[in-house]
């Protein structure tokens, strides 16, 4: 089995809406496909990986550095033990050839999409969901049929407002979400309780709302919103401070009653075990939300869930950020504590396969072969076949 191609492209996830740091007026993201002489129902398999949004794409490290490394390689260099499939720890190594420790960034979001393609393809060539296999090589079999989820929304938005918000809540739970979040922290404190409370009407009791700040307080401020919010009792409170100051993280836990979310902007496994060192997390409440297409791909995911593990960290205190099928994959493979989606924005890459339903907040985990991002139409016709096809 050979790579016959690699292809990358940029797309576009242009939106009006903003967080409390960033608006998304220029957003784009990687697409890359790795095209294989293997077979498949007369086809050949083909794999398909992108970044989430929120970091742009990395168009210059894929063509310039990775692309051209896979494709020079001894191709049985890439493979298996059997000499029939890719060997992602392989593959993944070969990416890195050559490339410093430390700087964990835009090298970091174009590994990680190649790295997902990789995955796509090994779970495609077995003939298998990729949840399965993650499941049979890291969780000793074992994974879940269903998986807890909850829409990440309630961005700012000049066009909707606090009747826009409740009305985005209400179609989320229309459409079977229990848990939902919305952002704060770009807006007064007591402008931001009022968005709070107008969501808390639509939700219900606060364990079925969280926010978050996207990193866009100081301590401070954050430890002011965490007093604001304490009696709302909120499901937690997302990326409160900046992701690599963890004093900051540490004296905010002392702090807040809440739970703290936090780590998708964390793109190592150097930097989350320090976090997890350093950060003053609670093992008991907090939740660690690395983005399986940022922090190195998959691969990399997998190595922290176990290293956390290692420092006390139950699986099920880990929950994906992104909002895409790689989440729900790893989530019901390694049996983790559920992941976000998003269902309204970031189209067509955000969300699940055009057949998946949400019931009482939990999503059925499809068994179509790899990713199975052919099953979201608009993603696979509009993007991901012209790409394969050339």
């Amino acid at each position: 089995m050979r790579i016959t191609a690699i292809r990358e492209t940029t797309a576009s996830l242009t939106s009006s809406m903003r967080n409390a740091f960033i608006d998304f007026s220029k957003m784009t993201l990687s697409v890359v496909c790795v095209v294989t002489d293997a077979v498949r129902d007369g086809k050949p398999v083909v794999g398909f990986g992108f970044n989430s949004n929120g970091r742009y794409a990395q168009g210059g490290v894929l063509r310039e550095r990775l692309i051209p490394r896979l494709l020079e390689a001894d191709p049985d260099d890439l493979l298996d033990a059997t000499g029939a499939n890719l060997d992602p720890a392989r593959v993944h190594a070969r990416m890195m050839t050559n490339e410093k420790p430390g700087g964990h960034g835009e090298r970091a979001f174009a590994v990680g999409a190649l790295d997902a393609a990789v995955w796509d393809l090994v779970a495609k060539i077995e003939e298998k969901p990729l949840h399965r296999v993650f499941a049979e090589r890291f969780n000793g079999g074992r994974f879940d049929d269903t998986v807890a989820v909850y829409p990440g929304g309630g961005y700012y938005d000049p066009e909707k407002g606090i009747d826009g918000l409740k009305a985005e809540m209400q179609g989320y739970r229309d459409a079977g979400y229990t848990l939902m979040k919305m952002k704060i922290g770009g807006a007064p404190l007591d402008d931001d309780l009022r968005r709070i409370e107008a969501a808390l009407e639509v939700t219900g009791g606060g364990e079925n709302l969280a926010v978050d700040a996207n990193a866009a307080l100081d301590l401070d401020t954050a430890t002011a919103y965490a007093g604001a919010m304490a009696g709302y009792d909120l499901a937690w409170f997302e990326e409160p401070v900046d992701p690599l100051d963890f004093e900051a993280h540490a004296e905010l836990a002392k702090a807040c009653t809440m739970p703290i979310a936090t780590a998708e902007n964390v793109f190592s496994l150097i930097d989350a075990r320090n976090l997890i060192r350093y950060g003053g997390l609670r093992r008991d409440r907090d939740w660690l939300q690395f983005d399986p297409s940022l922090c190195y791909g998959p691969s990399v995911y997998v190595a922290i869930v176990k290293m956390a593990e290692e420092l006390g960290w139950a699986p099920r205190r880990h929950g994906p950020h992104g909002g895409q099928q790689l989440g729900l994959a790893l989530a019901s493979g390694l049996q983790l504590g559920g992941t976000e989606t998003y269902p309204l924005v970031f189209q067509p890459f955000g969300g699940f396969g055009d057949e998946v339903a949400i019931e009482n907040g939990r999503v059925r985990v499809p068994d179509a072969p790899g990713l199975g991002v052919e099953t979201k139409a608009e993603l696979y016709n509009n993007v991901l076949k012209p790409l394969a096809e050339g």
